[in-house]
């Protein structure tokens, strides 16, 4: 615990002095340095997640370190079910799983990249109402049991969808009978 708490500080850290034009990544990034970030931006912590989105938004500032920043987001699978936004979350997670692919650590870090995204996927459902929330969490855990299984969130049927949509069908209607009353 106290080596990634390390290794997340380290890359806060740069993140940080990148961001205030204080330094800037090192020209001969080493394998070393590309990995600490790589974990620093793969962990499932919230802390984690805006690390790698702040390297996303500012992908220049980390060019030496030739991360593959390539998506096709949810991949197959719809990147807004019902209306949820898992777009940011599939390419996080596409993101861990090319970067690892890459540096032939993949299948080391592969259980650890789809409890990530199952975490990022939950953060998102956490910020829709609470009718509709239950609904949002069945399709995220769907997702994770698509990554986790096939290593795609491809394999999501659309039976899963649909049984989703019933479930925020529902919601809705009893919330809405319920203000009435």
């Amino acid at each position: 615990m106290s080596r990634r708490l390390a290794t997340l500080l380290a890359s806060l850290t740069v993140t940080l002095l990148v961001a205030l034009g204080l330094a800037s990544p090192a020209a001969a990034v080493t394998r070393e340095q590309k990995l600490s970030v790589l974990s620093s931006w793969t962990q499932t912590s919230a802390t984690s997640y805006n690390a790698w989105n702040a390297g996303r938004l500012n992908k220049a500032a980390w060019s030496e370190y030739a991360f593959d920043w390539s998506t096709d987001y949810c991949s197959s699978s719809p990147d807004n079910p019902l209306g949820f936004n898992f777009t940011l979350s599939c390419y996080r997670h596409d993101f861990g799983y090319r970067n690892y692919k890459a540096m032939g650590l993949f299948s080391s870090n592969k259980a650890r990249l789809d409890s990530a995204f199952y975490e990022d996927l939950k953060r998102v459902c956490a910020t829709y109402s609470s009718v509709v929330r239950p609904a949002c969490y069945s399709l995220a855990w769907t997702y994770y049991q698509a990554v986790s299984v096939f290593g795609s969130v491809a394999a999501v049927q659309q039976s899963d969808i649909d049984r989703a949509a019933r479930m925020k069908a529902d919601a809705e209607r009893r919330a809405r009978t319920t203000s009435r009353t």
